[in-house]
């Protein structure tokens, strides 16, 4: 009893000592005060930069810096960290202006972030390395240019470097990182390395690194290194997106040598490299990886057996790595430890029937698979098998699952075999947001349970067999931005409630069979970049309220892109995008990468009257144009040649009249022009862009005349025409001379610049590397800039 009681006393007091202490500590956090020299040091930092979101607004003389948002203290009130990175989905827009060297005044500072940022152009300031304290530096995706400065070498207490994705960093040497002893992370992408042939030789001798990140250094080679190198704590190596285009050395995996000991390596990274690894199917990897990412990489043709002895894959890409082999039968139960899974754009092989698939991510598209669709469980999150041999009925795989809370997302099964309606099971699939069934022989009607997808935001049912009208129910889908029914058989009138979706940027409903008008509501599509109802039975006017699409009329932000969708959080380079194929200059074109580009109105093929509405010049980022084949009268805009980057007009077999107007001559990017079959007259305006046009083009005008058209025109034209160019003035610039001349000088100039640029080896290779410089130059401007632009949404 006595020894019971003993104990509860001891651990009474135990109990009591550890409250005071930890209220103790708690009270010296919550009384702790910068030293004044250290907050004057950070007012000055602050005075150096540029503020647009008034973040640092609380860093002011009248408060202690150790409550600054950004700046963190020990208990005694001297300043240990600085984070103010940016990262996207901040608040905050980007800090800009110049990094003080009053920073120095920061004895005991260890970790500086200013990642993220709008530093553009300016050098890394070199006083950096003075920072003896320092163990974490960030100054990656803010556009520092220039050489590394070597005093980083100097801090011998860094054991975290990321200078990577700046502006075109240059590395004179790269002996001063050897000095780093105590580096554990490194992260130089976007750097040059090209010139640093001793790179691996460097960087094997850091006796803590542990993560290595050269993605996109414009490495060229990966010789034999001279002596031993051991990265014997690497556990991350990243060289991906760098030319190198080899085979992998056997040192790098040891393969036969002993040179590299890479045994505790975790994620490899070589995406995109152009190199390529021919190993034996017995060979054994002295890794066990997690991370396998192997995009655009060479393992084929034959399917790599030496990943059957990877125990911890959690990732792995494949994509485009040349592979032409029926997957091997163990591969699919390996499998089911991958999260996330991208076989895409090989020619893989085999029957997925029976297959169950357990990744969170899998993307099988652009293979020779075949057979009925695979099996998955309700945690998917993207299925891709887009562009395969896949037969069966779509229901079957949608209806099993009745009672899971599915987490699809995303689901592609475009381009395959697949037959039968949609079924009625869509309220099982209300997580689903990306939506593909085209390109297959479907059929029925499209089915009222899809306004179940509340969260959709892209359908393409494109080259199918739908037939009936387009239900009310997918006006429930509000967040739509893209929409693809064309080349079906579906009717009546486009429904209303679509043109107020006010999210749509992509409408397709080309060759099909509705009828009707179109409505003054269309003009409520602000976002729209592509309205395509060409060949239907559309009948009416043209809305004179165009000019309201703001998107079309140059009203919009250029360089976002909503049309795409990361998945996985450490991959969101590997996203899907939506593939819409357009008919802009007469041929069919797929268009992905680049769809955001697009301006495009195509209402061909319809039954429309009436005159074209001015108000369709104020467009001025449209790009293509295609208005034939209806019943247009009038005559054309006069003002059509404010559209300046109008790349393909197409008026042909329609009614219209008149002349042509002289604005359509300021019109530099029009490759494709099409006004043949009208009722045009007069003279066709003299200029370098429409004479380029061959005759076709303005066929079946038989009242017009002048070049490229055979008949000449009559005195009373000639007239018309010199008093609308207005060279009658006697200016020498008006004259032919003028432009003879001009030309001349032009040819001159350009030849004999080009003679010294291909025939000095000295000078084509210093323009070409200032070619290269300057586009990396204007990209990292431009992305920086959108970036600080989408802040201010």
């Amino acid at each position: 009893m006595a020894v019971l009681f003993a104990t509860h006393v001891l651990l009474l007091i135990l109990s009591t000592a550890t409250t005071l202490h930890f209220s103790a500590s708690k009270a010296a956090r919550l009384n702790m005060t910068c030293r004044e020299k250290e907050r004057n040091a950070l007012l000055s930092f602050k005075h150096g930069l540029a503020d647009p979101s008034n973040r640092l607004s609380s860093w002011s003389d009248k408060s202690d810096c150790c409550t600054w948002p950004g700046v963190h203290c020990n208990n005694t009130g001297k300043v240990m960290e600085i984070n103010l990175d940016t990262p996207a989905g901040s608040p905050y827009r980007e800090l800009s202006g110049e990094i003080s060297p009053s920073l120095l005044e920061l004895k005991y500072l260890n970790r500086l972030d200013l990642s993220s940022n709008y530093f553009v152009l300016t050098p890394i300031p070199s006083f950096l390395g003075s920072l003896e304290s320092l163990r974490y530096l960030d100054l990656s995706l803010s556009g520092f240019m220039g050489l590394i400065p070597h005093q980083l070498g100097n801090l011998s207490n860094l054991q975290h470097l990321n200078l990577g994705y700046n502006y075109a960093l240059q590395i004179d040497n790269l002996n001063w990182i050897s000095r780093l002893s105590s580096l554990e992370y490194l992260d130089l992408s976007g750097s040059d390395l090209h010139k640093q042939g001793n790179w691996l030789r460097v960087l094997s001798a850091l006796p803590s690194l542990s993560e290595l990140h050269l993605e996109s250094c414009q490495i060229d080679n990966l010789g034999p290194p001279k002596g031993k190198t051991n990265f014997t704590h690497l556990q991350v190596l990243d060289l991906s997106i760098n030319n190198l285009n080899q085979q992998i050395p056997s040192w790098l995996f040891n393969l036969s040598t002993t040179l590299v000991q890479l045994d505790l390596l975790k994620e490899l990274r070589l995406s995109w490299t152009n190199l390529f690894l021919s190993v034996n199917s017995g060979w054994v990897p002295p890794f066990q990886l997690e991370y396998v990412l192997l995009s655009s990489f060479g393992i084929g043709p034959k399917f790599p057996e030496w990943l059957k002895r990877q125990c911890s894959v959690k990732v792995l890409t494949m994509s485009k790595a040349g592979i032409a082999d029926l997957v091997p039968s163990w591969f699919w139960n390996w499998t089911l430890q991958i999260e996330f899974l991208d076989l895409s754009n090989n020619q893989l092989s085999g029957d997925l029937s029976n297959i169950f698939l357990n990744s969170s991510v899998i993307n099988l598209s652009s293979n020779l698979f075949k057979g009925t669709l695979p099996s998955v469980p309700a945690n998917v999150e993207v299925l891709n098998v887009a562009n395969n041999s896949i037969s069966g009925t779509i229901s079957s795989f949608l209806c099993g699952k009745e009672n899971a809370t599915n987490k699809l997302s995303v689901l592609d099964f475009s381009n395959n075999v697949l037959y039968g309606d949609l079924g009625h099971c869509w309220v099982h699939w209300q997580a689903l947001v990306h939506l593909n069934l085209g390109g297959n022989n479907l059929s029925g009607v499209i089915p009222n349970s899809m306004g179940y997808l509340s969260q959709l935001e892209s359908l393409l049912l494109d080259d199918n067999r739908f037939s009936g009208y387009i239900p009310s129910t997918l006006q429930n889908c509000s967040t739509m931005k893209f929409i693809d029914m064309g080349n079906n058989q579906l009717s009546d009138a486009i429904p209303d409630w679509m043109w107020e979706m006010q999210y749509l940027m992509v409408l397709r409903l080309r060759s099909n069979n509705f009828n009707g008008s179109i409505t003054q509501k269309i003009c409520q599509l602000y976002s729209h970049i592509v309205l395509d109802l060409g060949n239907n039975s559309l009948s009416g006017s043209i809305p004179n309220c165009l000019d309201d699409m703001k998107t079309m009329a140059g009203e919009d932000d250029f360089f976002a892109n909503p049309l795409s969708y990361s998945y996985g959080s450490d991959f969101s380079y590997n996203h899907y995008k939506e593939t819409l194929v357009l008919v802009p200059k007469g041929d069919e074109l797929e268009y992905r990468d680049n769809l955001i580009l697009v301006r495009m109105i195509d209402l061909s093929s319809n039954k429309l009257s009436g005159a074209i509405p001015s108000e369709i010049s104020k467009l001025s980022a449209l790009r293509f144009l295609n208005l034939s084949r209806n019943h247009l009268s009038g005559g054309i805009p006069n003002d059509m040649g404010k559209m300046k980057l109008l790349e393909s007009l197409d008026l042909s077999l329609n009614n219209i009249s008149g002349q042509i107007p002289q604005s359509l001559s300021d019109l530099s990017f029009l490759s494709v022009l099409n006004l043949s079959y009208n009722n045009l007259s007069g003279r066709i305006p003299t200029s370098t862009q429409l004479q380029s046009f061959e005759e076709l083009s303005y066929t079946g005008n038989p009242e017009l005349c002048g070049p490229p058209v055979t008949k000449n025109c009559t005195d009373k034209e000639e007239l018309t025409e010199t008093a609308s160019v207005g060279h009658g003035d006697g200016n020498f610039f008006g004259t032919s001379e003028f432009y003879i001349g001009m030309g001349v000088g032009f040819a001159a100039g350009f030849w004999g610049f080009c003679s010294v640029v291909f025939f000095n080896r000295t000078w084509r290779r210093a323009y070409f590397h200032y070619l290269d410089h300057l586009r990396d130059l204007i990209y990292v401007i431009i992305v920086l800039k959108v970036r600080r632009l989408l802040g201010k949404l």
